[in-house]
């Protein structure tokens, strides 16, 4: 998990998604706004659908903030691997055809594998 400043809140996921710049993968849609912080924030929209219920739906989304926390985008000074000018927020949204499920390996896997891949395709 990451710390609380680097999550985006449920009004600013919103001012996000409505002032985009989107990145594609398979199964996930990244949104990128620039903002005045000295430092990126990050949310994920897993829609209801996608999930079977609020576990799973947690699971996923602790396992992206883990995700993010490993690929060098925060930014505090040591895992810098980016030379940018300017901080971003970053609002990952799952498609809504994606059906996740913690016990499949499969799906697990490529729900990992999408946000490496948008990850690198960004930096």
């Amino acid at each position: 998990m990451i710390k609380k400043i680097y999550r985006l809140k449920e009004r600013e996921v919103k001012k996000v998604l409505l002032k985009w710049k989107p990145f594609f993968s398979y199964w996930v849609v990244l949104n990128i706004l620039e903002n005045k912080l000295a430092y990126n924030r990050f949310a994920i929209v897993i829609w209801a659908k996608s999930v079977n219920n609020n576990i799973t739906r947690n699971y996923f989304r602790r396992r992206f903030y883990d995700i993010i926390a490993n690929s060098g985008l925060l930014l505090d000074g040591t895992t810098s691997k980016l030379n940018w000018n300017a901080y971003y927020d970053f609002v990952f949204v799952l498609k809504k055809q994606t059906k996740l499920d913690k016990i499949d390996e499969k799906s697990i896997n490529s729900f990992t594998n999408d946000i490496n891949f948008i990850i690198k395709k960004v930096a």
